[in-house]
This record gives C-alpha cells, structure tokens and sequence, in this order.
C-alpha cells in the first residue's frame, strides 16, 4: 500500500512523479469540482507582468499563497483561485523600447504606435512559459488556463464601466497640479507609484545671493536642493514673523534669518536686523534672462507661510512650476506660470546659457553653478543626503513639474476607506493599522492619467468646440456612436482614437489621448476578471469580496491599495477580508538581490536541485513571512538533511 523508498532518494524526481500523477488524474480541478455546492473560499491573484523572468521572491510569495488555499481546501472548502497577467504599461514598453533601440517618446510616435503596441502586445508573453513552468514545478496550484488578461477588450470594458461611475458621481476630473514627473517617460505618476521608487541620494544643496534693486552691494541669500530649478526662479518667499539680519560681508551685505546664520562661514557683523514683513516687495535682479517670465509681480519678495529656519536661509527661492508651495504662491500673488524645462527634462531654448542640457546631470549642474559665479550670485554648494523619488520602472530620478492631468478625487471617500480597512484582518497587524493605515489617512486624489501608448485608454471624449465631455462606459455605448464598429474592434490606441462623433453644438468629439494608471487596471481585477457587470455577475457577487489575498510589502502602497479605493467607491465594502504582507528575500549578508549586484538566485537551479518541498519549507520557517528573509543555500541543504531526513527515516521505519 506504501511505497518503499530507497535510502538515496532524488527528492527532485520523486516531485516530478507526483506532478506527473496530478495532471493526468486532474487532482487540482477534482479539488475543486467534488466540493460542489461546499462553502466557498476565493483567492485573488495578484496579476505578474510575464514580460520579466520570475525570481525567488516569486516562489516564496506563491508558496504563503499556496499554503492558505490548500490548507482551506483540506477543510472542505471549494477554493477559487484565478490566475492573471498584468499586460499593460511602462514595464512593457520600455522593455520593447529597449528592444527597438528607443531612447525617447518621440521615437515611438515615429516608429508608428499601431506598430509599437504590437511589439508590447508580443512582449507581454515573453517568459509566460517560465512563470507557468514555475507555477507548476513549485506546486503552486491556479488556474492557470483560464486566466484574465488586462489587454482582453473584456477587462477593458469592465474598467470602462467603472470609470464612468466615477465620471457620473463627479469624481474624475482634469487639473493643473504639481506632479512627480518621470521626464524618460514622459508620464505622471501616482503617489502610489512614487512611494514605490524611494532611493538614498547625495546631491549638491546650493546658496544662492540675489542682488537687490537699489540697494548698494545688497543680496538676499536662499538656499536649493534642486539647481535645475534656478533658471525658474521669478520670487522669493520670506516668513513676515521671521527675524531677519543685514550682515556685512567683505564689502557685500548679505539678508538672512538670524537663525541660520551658523550656515555662513564667512567672517561677518551684523548691521541690522529685519522683521521679514519690512522685506515684501523688494525687487532683485533675475538670475537668469528669461523673457516668458518677465512681469510686474515677477521677482519680488513674498510672504509665504510654508517659510521655516530649519534649514538653509529662511528665504525659500521659488519656482512657480517646479514646487506645490511655489505654485500655490503664484498663484495667489499672480506668477507668470512658464516652464522653463520641457517635457524631457532638457532646459529650454530660451534658457540661452543652457539650452538643450538635461536638468539632472551633473554636467547641467556645474554649467549652473559657473553661471552664478560669473555674475556673482553663487555663495557656495554642500553634499546633501537624502531620499528621493526615482520612477519606479525605469530607475530615472522624478521631477516635481505642473502639468494637466486627470485625477479621481479619492479624498472625497478617503474617510471610508479608513473605516472600512478596519474590516480586514493584516497579517502582521501593524502594517494595517499603520503603514497602510497612514497611508489612507494621508490620501491624496489618484493622478489616474498617463501620457504613454500601450494600455487602457481613458474613455472621457472631448468636443473641440463647446467642450462638452463624455464617458464611455460600455462598447454597446461606443457603438451608439458608431454603428459600424467591428465586434472584434481592438479598444486601444491607435484604433480608439479614430473614432469622433459630432456634438450638438456642431463640434466633434475626439477621445483624450490619455492612457489611464496600470495600478486602477490591476484593482479592477476584482471585478473586470469576470468581466462583471456586463456578464458573470451570480460568481462576482459569490466571490466579491476575497477571503485572502498575499503580497510582498511593496504592495501596501500598490495593489492593496488599489484594490480597496476601487471596491470602497463601486460596492462600499473592503475587497478583502483577509491580507499576508511578506517581506523581502535578502542575499545571506542581508543584502538586496539585484542583477547589477550579482547575488540574485535561480528559481529553476533551486527547484531542480534540492526539490520544491525544501525550497518551501525552508522559506516558510527561516523567518516569520512578514521579516525580511537572508537566502542561504547552506540552508537548504540543512533543512533537507535534518528534517526532511529525520522525516524520511520515520517513514522508512512505518
């Protein structure tokens, strides 16, 4: 009845035996179909990118949610796990860019995006089979045959559907707002995404001495992180309740808080001092000759009370479209609002000195900083280390920049997100109750639009002379506009932008060209997997919300919540009920596995060589799921020795 084992077990070949057995007898769909009519439980699939190669933090997050579900189904529940493929967005198309040699978005438009969308189309699937074999190697059990795939004009339609409630209620709309700003991509990103992409830095801080008008040899001092931004200057902003101090310098005067005097190194007396209400309106001379920024209330003096003497002078440059603080100030004081910095990140040419130059090298920044010193506006420049936002795909340092761009108003239901997150369980409880807790409570409207070429296109159309907006939220209501559409019409660009209508007023209404976040496309798996409401919606509603769901702690700020804004606004309840957040794998130094760094781990080796149970096993007990995890391959060899030896001998001697 027992099978007898040898002592030299290939623990490898015995788990490619049982996989054998298990698809020809069909054990996984049996564990579903003979608990018919059973209680069910529903796992969603958090949807992988099969554009990249799986690692093993992969196997190890499959492994906690294989676990769960097997152990459910153990119980006599019918457990519902989905698979799916998350096959929109910049990780695609930068690796197709790449690919085709593309270095900039203009490229792409030149190339042709009907061609360009077919690469990404391809790319999606490059290492589908790798994730599959992995999936099925490792025993994860999914269905893996009928997954959903957020390209399919069935998912589309769903996230349609549920933009146009959102469009309905009022919550979608267009601003002009300051937004991380990825310039190789030439896109926005979400405040979600730019958690995501958070490095360590050291950048040049400069002071910088702005020489007053009619005042002899006077200079207000102020102090940047952000030298790019100093050809935008256009004002200064000073506190009216600060204590200022005239200090004299040499043959110079130089004005700045008397609580940051300890930045001057300088030999100094102080002249005077100086309530910041007696510097308003006080004119300077432009760093920079820049003609679009030229106005009566250009370069002046401001009061501000976002100004502090915690760092640098107590006098903050400002920039009205590089800064939240310096656009508000703007606008409130009527601030030319020009860019001197375009859409790639590269100085414009009406910047003369530095026309063409990329704002983030470190060559632009020297080319800067000589340009100070030649009209003697430079005081000095210091290492300054700190975090900064990266984009969270293609590794390119953001820009905080104004722009237009379409945002669902998340604050107006951010309350209920709240309340509603204390219905699920978090697996550790802290990261519920506190980094995803705060996060709510610090909600910031959800910058929904992109402008890229591969993904799901907003369906907000614009009449071009009355502008009148409408939100297609269906194809029958796309049809309603034009009666000759194909059944098996592809929903993205190019081929949606060529559909127009005309307006009431005479005007034709065009599509935005806008894409819309990837992030609202994976939280819309919930729904759009069945493509719910347009069919499916008994099993929506019998697996809406999901029992359990796992991710590494990355998706706090991502999936999670993604998933949870989207089901607060459409159905008012969590969309799930219960979380695992697991931590990082780390090298055995502690280490973050990269390629540049050598010390990431073949899944495949791993599994071939020492067999999936030591592998799962080994990361399941080597530390707490949410504790970041050392990989030690000693390790493995110790677990498979000691336990699943000890394990083996009792068997042997039954």
């Amino acid at each position: 009845m027992f099978k007898e084992l040898t002592d030299k077990i290939n623990y490898s070949q015995l788990e490619l035996e049982i996989l054998k057995f298990w698809e020809e007898q069909k054990i996984f769909e049996k564990s579903i179909s003979t608990r018919e009519g059973k209680e069910g439980f529903t796992f969603y699939e958090g949807p992988p990118t099969a554009n990249g190669k799986p690692g093993i933090h992969h196997v190890f997050a499959r492994t906690l949610k294989d676990l769960v579900c097997r152990y459910k189904t153990m119980q006599g529940f019918q457990v519902h796990r989905k698979a799916g493929w998350d096959t929109h967005g910049l990780p695609v198309e930068i690796e197709v860019e790449k690919s085709l040699g593309f270095k900039h978005k203009d490229e792409i438009v030149k190339f042709g995006i009907e061609k360009f969308n077919a690469e990404c189309k391809k790319s999606v699937w490059k290492y589908k089979s790798d994730w599959e074999r992995m999936t099925t190697r490792m025993g994860y059990w999914v269905n893996l045959n009928e997954p959903y795939v957020t390209f399919e004009n069935n998912y589309i339609e769903s996230i349609w559907w549920a933009l146009k409630q959102y469009f309905d209620k009022g919550l979608l709309y267009k601003g002009f707002k300051i937004q991380p700003y990825c310039p190789r991509c030439e896109t926005p990103l979400s405040s979600h995404e730019v958690s995501l992409g958070y490095e360590n830095v050291t950048d040049n801080s400069v002071f910088i001495k702005f020489k007053l008008k009619n005042e002899q040899n006077t200079f207000i001092l102020s102090w940047t992180t952000t030298p790019w931004t100093l050809p935008g200057n256009i004002a200064l902003a000073v506190g009216e309740k600060i204590d200022y101090v005239k200090i004299k310098v040499g043959e110079e005067f130089w004005i700045l808080a008397n609580d940051c005097l300890p930045v001057i190194s300088e030999k100094y007396e102080i002249e005077e001092h100086i309530l910041g209400k007696d510097l308003l309106g006080k004119e300077y001379i432009p760093l920079f000759d820049v003609d679009a920024l030229k106005s009566e209330t250009s370069y002046k003096v401001y009061a501000a009370d976002f100004v502090t003497t915690t760092d640098g002078t107590g006098v903050v440059h400002t920039a009205v479209m590089y800064g939240e603080d310096d656009y508000q100030l703007g606008k409130r004081v009527g601030l030319p609002q020009y860019h001197t910095v375009d859409r790639s990140g590269n100085l414009k040419s009406d910047v003369k000195e530095l026309a063409g130059l990329y704002v983030k090298d470190k060559a632009t920044e020297k080319k800067i900083f000589l340009h100070l010193k030649e009209k003697n506006n430079f005081v000095k420049h210091l290492p300054y280390a700190h975090e900064y936002p990266h984009c969270w795909r293609c590794k390119n340092p953001l820009l905080y920049y104004a722009r237009d761009s379409w945002y669902i108003a998340t604050t107006k239901y951010a309350k209920r997100m709240v309340e509603l997150n204390k219905q699920i369980n978090w697996y550790p409880s802290e990261v519920g109750s506190g980094r995803f807790g705060n996060w709510l409570e610090e909600n910031k409207d959800w910058s929904l639009s992109r402008d890229r070429f591969w993904g799901t296109p907003l369906p907000i159309w614009i009449c071009s002379d009355c502008g009148k907006l409408e939100c297609i939220g269906s194809v029958e209501q796309l049809k309603s506009h034009d009666k000759n559409l194909a059944t098996d019409f592809d929903l993205h660009k190019p081929f949606v932008d060529g559909i127009t209508w005309k307006c009431n007023c005479g005007g034709t209404l065009k599509r935005t060209p806008e894409l819309i976040d990837v992030w609202f496309d994976s939280g819309a798996m919930q729904f759009a997997q069945w493509h719910y409401p347009f069919e499916n919606k008994e099993i929506f509603d019998s697996q809406h919300a999901a029992d359990y769901i796992c991710e590494g702690i990355d998706q706090t700020r991502g999936w999670f919540y993604s998933l949870h804004s989207i089901s607060t606004f459409l159905f008012d309840k969590p969309a799930y009920k219960n979380v695992v957040v697991n931590e990082l794998i780390l090298d055995k130094d502690g280490q973050k596995m990269s390629k540049s760094k050598g010390n990431t781990v073949d899944p495949f080796m791993i599994l071939e060589k020492y067999g999936a149970d030591t592998t799962r096993w080994y990361l399941v007990t080597t530390s707490p799921p949410w504790k970041p995890t050392l990989f030690d391959e000693a390790g493995l060899a110790e677990v498979q020795r000691k336990f699943f030896g000890t394990l083996l001998n009792t068997y042997s001697f039954f």
